[in-house]
């Protein structure tokens, strides 16, 4: 990453919206400075960079991703090109990629974004939704909104009790959903509800969702390497600031130019189409056996009334690590359903597979992007609990 240096106009995490916005209409819209999100202070950048979000997924390894604006514009232009182009409503942290692009993709197609301020409920969305209903010359503006798992699993919740939430769901031409996998439940409770979903795969490395419902946005390219999932294609970060070697790592670059990033997931491309089975490095070893706890959790998952389950690994003293499912609420009659857990696992995935417990808590740790902190669940459960067999 070279080139002429940038002061960045500094928009930390914890500044509002409106802040970020401001500042990504000028650093994408005009020529102002570069925008960093997530991280106090001032940085230098390559010539061209639009924004610098600082990242950790669920591993807590923060990176700082440099994003040129030439990256999010071929990203909000090929999410237009594919789904429509019209309103949009910030419902997620504008310091994260999927929100930021929910800014870039609204000054792009000439709407000032509509913003949920505070914090997220079902109540605040649909009003929300409702609030930023419009038309040009007769015609209504179509509208649009990206939400994490969670979110849409709450406001469905909801709706399902409540005609005007439902209504505002089934009201956006499309709800982009990405972040983690949607539980196949929670999707076609969305979809009776008149929602129009749509999956995105993706990272901060690819300028946020770049493969929707498993079908690559124009421009870019998919394989499977080492059965690892690998993008390439305009909408790639230019790297890891201060970081050549990691950005070295993830970032290759092909005989012919072809640049790749490595997303670290196991998938396959069936006629085409992505499917994606699991993180690379989310698999434990129990009792000498490897276990992909991505796919336990999808497992567990599809069983009714665990659409919420994490799964995680902790410690055991006779097989070494063991999958534990970990479930937000206050029913104890949960932990008595392990033996059908466990046997859902165990015929799909085979016997090591199969959970050791089932641990209830008030709420589980969540990253501010609304993902599951599986790093502080882990801290949270590890012990020494055994396995039953």
């Amino acid at each position: 990453m070279s080139g002429e240096a940038l002061t960045l106009a500094v928009a930390p995490e914890g500044e509002g919206a409106r802040d970020v916005l401001r500042a990504i209409r000028r650093a994408v819209d005009g020529p102002g400075p570069a925008v960093l999100l997530g991280a106090p202070g001032e940085v230098e950048v390559p010539a061209g960079t639009a924004a610098v979000v600082t990242t950790s997924g669920s591993t807590g390894y923060p990176k700082q991703v440099v994003l040129s604006r030439n990256a999010l514009l071929a990203s909000a232009f090929a999410t237009a090109a594919r789904i429509g182009e019209g309103a949009w409503l910030l419902a997620l942290p504008a310091g994260y990629v999927a929100g930021l692009q929910v800014l870039v993709r609204a000054l792009m197609a000439g709407h000032e974004p509509a913003v949920l301020e505070g914090r997220f409920s079902p109540a605040a969305f649909a009003a929300a939704a409702t609030g930023m209903r419009s038309s040009r010359g007769g015609d209504r503006i179509p509208s649009f909104t990206s939400l994490v798992p969670a979110q849409l699993a709450d406001v469905v919740a909801a709706a399902e009790a409540d005609a005007g939430i439902a209504a505002a769901l089934a009201s956006f031409e499309a709800i982009l959903i990405g972040g983690q996998a949607l539980p196949q439940q929670i999707a076609e409770r969305a979809t009776a509800l008149g929602a129009r979903i749509v999956r995105t795969y993706g990272s901060t490395e690819t300028s946020g969702g770049c493969v929707y419902d498993g079908v690559p946005l124009d421009g870019v390219r998919m394989r499977i390497a080492d059965g690892e999932v690998q993008l390439a294609g305009p909408t790639l970060a230019d790297g890891y600031l201060g970081d050549p070697e990691r950005t070295a790592s993830v970032f290759t670059t092909d005989d012919d130019g072809t640049r790749w990033y490595r997303t670290g997931d196991a998938g396959r491309i069936d006629d085409g189409v992505l499917r994606v089975t699991g993180r690379i490095d989310n698999v434990i070893v129990s009792g000498g056996v490897n276990v992909s706890l991505d796919r336990v959790e999808r497992v567990v998952r599809s069983l009714s009334g665990l659409a919420g389950a994490v799964v995680v690994g902790v410690a055991d003293e006779r097989w070494g690590e063991t999958p534990v499912v970990a479930v937000a609420g206050a029913e104890e009659a949960l932990p008595d359903r392990l033996a059908e857990v466990r046997e859902a696992v165990g015929a799909e995935l085979g016997a090591p597979a199969r959970p050791a417990r089932i641990v209830v808590l008030p709420v589980l740790p969540q990253l501010p992007s609304g993902k599951p902190d599986r790093v502080a669940l882990r801290r949270l459960l590890n012990g020494p609990h055994g396995r039953r067999d």
